[in-house]
């Protein structure tokens, strides 16, 4: 091979090279108990860290091993002081997703202010991996969320239902005598002694309640896909199972794609 046409394979692959690493960004979700830091390169996760404790640990050292080039935190909640500390010691563009941050759907929630980043993100990046379908995403974290998007990229709301730790700890705590008990362990259809009543009533009524809903929503959606994520997980029955898409990164690959959205826009 001649020596121009190796230097301009050689530029083509630098070039090539430099592309990829320009599209790694960092993606922050800040949940109740745990925030993801993540890193994508276009439109996939590569690499992820997880912090509890509010203190975005981690953080400075996930940035040094990655080059981003820039990013977003969507957060449930107000920011701890040692988080903003973190944050403002990145050195790249961050853009703080909040309710006057353009989407690449149609938010018809009546009450945008009051709705949740997670949830908003949830339903995008549903809708990313499924466009111009009917969706019902489930996210079973902290709480139970429900959303629902259909094939227009209409986002039309959801409800919210306590998660399992919550249920947990409510019996334990809103009763005189009852045990908390680990979600861990022997789950019957019907309880033989107190801890396996709470734990069945518990696990089995979020199974129940999932169903409920998914089958509510095929009533009035025929066509419609579920998405299902979070921490907590769900004995399904097969038929119920085999019908539901799972990914843990739902929420990252919103914020990302909003990310992308807010650049175009630029």
């Amino acid at each position: 091979m001649s020596l121009p046409l190796i230097l301009s394979s050689l530029c083509i692959t630098l070039l090539a090279d430099f592309n990829i690493f320009a599209l790694v960004k960092l993606i922050i979700d800040i949940g109740n108990t745990v925030t993801k830091i993540v890193a994508f390169q276009g439109d996939e996760p590569i690499d992820e860290i997880r912090a509890e404790g509010g203190d975005l640990s981690g953080l400075d050292a996930f940035v040094v091993k990655h080059s981003f080039r820039h990013g977003i935190v969507g957060a449930v909640r107000e920011l701890r002081p040692c988080e903003e500390e973190s944050l403002s010691r990145l050195q790249i563009p961050i853009l703080r997703f909040s309710p006057d941050t353009p989407v690449p759907i149609t938010n018809r929630y009546r009450t945008p202010k009051t709705l949740g980043s997670d949830r908003l993100a949830a339903v995008i990046g549903a809708s990313s991996l499924k466009p111009g379908k009917d969706l019902l995403i489930i996210d079973a974290g902290t709480c139970i969320t429900y959303e629902v998007i259909d094939a227009r990229g209409n986002y039309w709301g959801g409800n919210i239902a306590p998660g399992m730790q919550m249920r947990l700890r409510a019996l334990h705590e809103f009763t005189a005598r009852l045990p908390l008990i680990e979600a861990e362990g022997d789950v019957p259809g019907m309880g033989y002694n107190t801890e396996t009543a709470i734990r069945s009533g518990v696990l089995r009524g979020m199974k129940y309640e999932i169903e409920g809903y998914i089958k509510s929503m095929r009533a009035k959606f025929p066509h419609l896909l579920v998405f299902l994520t979070g921490g907590n997980q769900i004995n399904f029955d097969a038929n119920i199972k085999n019908s539901i898409f799972t990914d843990r990164y739902i929420v990252p690959r919103g914020l990302n794609k909003i990310l992308d959205f807010n650049k175009e826009q630029r």
